[in-house]
C-alpha cells in the first residue's frame, strides 16, 4: 500500500491525472500498476485500477487475476469494482473511502443512485433496440463449441 500511495502522490505532482494508484500483487511480489490517466490520455475509463488490472492480465496471459491482490489508494468506484468482481482477485485492500473521494470532487454516489432508477429515467436513458436481432451473437456463443467461458 505504501507503494501505490507513492504512485498516487507521483501522479499528482506530475500533472499526469488524480490522486489515485493501484498495484497488483501475486506471490508478494508487484506484478502491475497504474495510476489515474483520466485526463492524460482523455480515456475515462483509465482510473488507477483498471490500468493495473490490464496490465497485470497481460503480464499473465490471462484475463482473470486468481491468486492476485489488489491495492488501492481509495475505495473502488462501481466502474472499477465491476473490473475488479471480472477479474476475480482474491482481495481487495484499499486506503482511502468513496467518502474521502467525493470530499475532494470524487462523487461517485450519483452512479449508485442511477442503478436504482428505472432505465428510461436515468441521465443517461438506456433505450432497447433491435433485441431479437442482436440475440444472434448470444445464440451463435451458446452454440460454440470451443468458446472459453467466463
Amino acid at each position: 500500500m505504501r507503494r501505490a500511495i507513492e504512485l498516487s502522490l507521483e501522479n499528482v505532482r506530475s500533472g499526469q491525472g488524480g490522486p489515485f494508484a493501484a498495484l497488483v500483487v501475486k506471490n508478494g511480489e508487484i506484478l502491475a500498476s497504474g495510476t489515474n490517466q483520466v485526463t492524460s490520455t482523455s480515456d475515462p475509463t483509465a482510473h488507477a485500477e483498471i490500468v493495473a488490472i490490464r496490465e497485470a492480465c497481460r503480464k499473465l496471459g490471462q484475463f482473470q487475476l486468481a491468486g492476485c491482490e489488489i491495492y488501492t489508494t481509495c475505495e473502488p468506484c462501481p466502474m472499477c469494482l465491476g473490473a475488479i468482481y471480472w477479474a476475480r482477485p482474491a482481495k481487495v485492500y484499499f486506503g482511502g473511502t468513496a467518502a474521502d473521494a467525493a470530499a475532494v470532487g470524487f462523487d461517485d454516489s450519483f452512479i449508485y443512485r442511477q442503478l436504482a432508477i428505472p432505465m428510461s429515467e436515468r441521465a443517461v436513458p438506456m433505450v432497447p433496440l433491435m433485441r431479437e436481432e442482436a440475440l444472434a451473437a448470444f445464440r451463435e456463443w451458446e452454440r460454440k463449441s470451443d468458446k472459453v467461458p467466463y
